[in-house]
């Protein structure tokens, strides 16, 4: 207000000079603000690059400048610089942005400068400072390592498995990382090297491994340039005395062979002992076919073998293919297989059939005529067969109902020695009956009148 009260005493006072006054006074008014550079931020002030490279944000504010610079200060050259470039403006403030990649090469303390300038203003220039740093390597741990079975045979196969993990902000599975399984024998001290597996999804590695002697089993990760490394609990694995080898002969016969007749099968089970080779009593033996063009094969029977670790067995031929004999082991004693004996099963040329006896279905009635629904109906009627004249035939016979255009099966029945036939059904529907015998390998087909039969409500 007082500023107010004295322009209006000028403009009193001078008369005339007060309106030369008037126009210096609005152009002041309307005048733009003062340039400013402000609100300088960095993000993050430390950056932790140990696992990977990381980016560092920088943005600020301006008023009056039309354009920007910035300058990075510190060990080497930061990677993928970019800006800064304008992201909005509101009234005379302009909002600005600028980033750049850091690793371990740029480790230590850097400086941002940001300069802001317009021509016939003085350059602005604001700094922030952050750090880049590396860390020690990430700790890792090896935990759920097992060595399975506990107790295996001399040369049999256990299994070491377990998880490698990486401390990242929690513990992680550590994937794509080699993984050595190493061995201690009893009564050493030194672990050797057995084999190396790389972890999957997760972590989780697994390996094979052939156990020869007693000791204990570990996996160990030798870590890199990001990673510590680190080694499981040792598991034991007993070994004991391993088991003699065995070996079985084996031959199909007769070959070829007609289908459906009987296929025999002999050979011989032997183990290696003190005396060489010897037959041994009392084990079994699986005997197995594969079908030609299959890759399965298949248990058939099977046998014990006998004096001298001989054995003998027979099937049914049924289709060409290879046979073999299986020992599955016993205590002590390792399983083998025997070699395979393909045999050919031929289709035999069967006789010509004989001539079959005629055949007649006589005498069918369906009756009461007409019949209550859910009344029984019965029908009856006898079989015949021509064998030097016409007699009675035992033998299954169709009941038909003549239903939607078709006849269609509704039971089976029997003729009695006599060849008499007999059977019954509730009532449903008015329609044709009739039996209907299919024939059978000694007399042909035949089919009896039909009969009508009106269902009343």
């Amino acid at each position: 207000m007082f500023h107010r009260i004295r322009a209006a005493v000028v403009a009193l006072a001078v008369g005339a000079g007060a309106l030369a006054l008037a126009p210096a006074a609005g152009a002041a008014a309307a005048a733009a603000p003062d340039p400013e550079l402000s609100k300088l931020s960095v993000s993050p002030d430390t950056l932790d690059v140990t696992a990977a490279p990381g980016r560092v944000t920088v943005t600020f504010d301006s008023v009056g400048y039309d354009t920007a610079s910035i300058r990075w200060s510190g060990p080497g050259s930061p990677a993928d610089a970019s800006g800064p470039t304008k992201t909005g403006t509101s009234g005379d403030k302009t909002s600005w942005k600028a980033s750049a990649v850091f690793d371990a090469d740029n480790a230590g303390d850097w400086t941002v400068a940001v300069t802001a300038r317009k021509s016939g203003i003085a350059d602005n220039t604001n700094t922030a400072t952050f750090k880049v740093t590396v860390k020690s390597k990430l700790d890792t741990k090896i935990v759920d390592f097992d060595a399975d079975p506990d107790a295996v045979r001399r040369g049999g196969t256990i299994t070491a498995s377990g998880q490698l993990k990486l401390e990242r902000s929690g513990w992680k599975g550590y994937e794509g990382q080699p993984v050595k399984i190493t061995f201690r024998a009893k009564g050493t001290d030194a672990y050797a090297h057995i084999t190396t597996t790389t972890t999957g999804r997760d972590g989780w590695f697994r390996a094979r491994v052939k156990a020869e002697t007693t000791g204990w089993w570990r996996a160990e990760f030798l870590g890199n340039d990001k990673a510590n490394g680190s080694v499981s609990d040792s598991d034991g694995v007993s070994v004991g005395q391993a088991d003699s080898p065995s070996r079985l002969s084996f031959d199909a016969y007769p070959e070829p062979v007609d289908k459906g007749d009987e296929l025999n099968f002999k050979g011989t089970l032997q183990v290696l002992g003190g005396h060489g080779w010897d037959g041994r009593s009392g084990y079994r033996v699986s005997i197995q076919f594969r079908a030609d063009g299959s890759r399965h094969w298949e248990h058939v029977t099977s046998a014990v073998t006998g004096r001298h670790g001989r054995y003998g067995a027979d099937a049914t031929a049924v289709t060409s293919g290879w046979w073999r004999a299986v020992f599955a082991g016993a205590h002590g004693v390792d399983g083998s297989t025997s070699s395979g004996d393909w045999v050919r099963v031929e289709r035999p040329t069967p006789p010509p059939p004989p001539d079959k006896l005629s055949s007649s279905l006589v005498s069918f009635n369906a009756y009461p005529e007409p019949v209550k629904r859910g009344k029984w109906l019965h029908f009856k009627g006898r079989l015949l067969v021509n064998d030097g004249g016409w007699e009675g035939y035992e033998a299954q016979v169709g009941l038909y109902k003549w239903s939607k255009g078709k006849w269609r099966f509704v039971k089976t029945t029997w003729s009695n020695d006599n060849g008499y036939l007999h059977t019954k059904v509730k009532a449903s529907t008015s329609g044709y009956w009739k039996f209907y015998f299919r024939g059978d390998s000694d007399a042909k087909a035949d089919s009896s009148r039909k009969d009508y039969v009106k269902v009343k409500k």
